[in-house]
């Protein structure tokens, strides 16, 4: 298994911003990241798919849920395996359209 994960901290003049990219070549799966924070908003992308693939999760959105904007452009929201915030980041669910094995995501979390 192979996961390949990186991610920034925000300048010091700046307070709970977070960005990273995630790869994986194993199976693909729900997976945590740690940014330090209690997320207000995260996005997730795939930077693979053909078209543009995203999910969005908003402060007082159900845990794993999200706005889906899907590889077909087709916007939906999903009441299961979205986004999961977490006092110290958050839970990218296995959303078939983001979040797939070989496939990069960049991400974006603010507190």
């Amino acid at each position: 298994m192979a996961v390949t994960s990186t991610q920034s901290a925000a300048p010091a003049s700046v307070n709970n911003v977070a960005v990273g990219r995630y790869l994986t070549s194993s199976t693909a799966a729900a997976f945590d990241i740690t940014t330090g924070f209690l997320p207000r908003y995260v996005k997730v992308q795939n930077l693979n798919a053909s078209g543009y693939a995203a999910m969005e999760w908003y402060e007082g959105m159900d845990d794993a849920s999200a706005v889906l904007t899907g590889a077909d452009g087709a916007i939906s929201l999903i009441t299961s395996l979205g986004i999961t915030p977490s006092s110290r980041g958050f839970t990218v669910g296995l959303q078939t359209d983001v979040n797939v094995i070989n496939e990069q995501l960049s991400w974006m979390a603010i507190g």
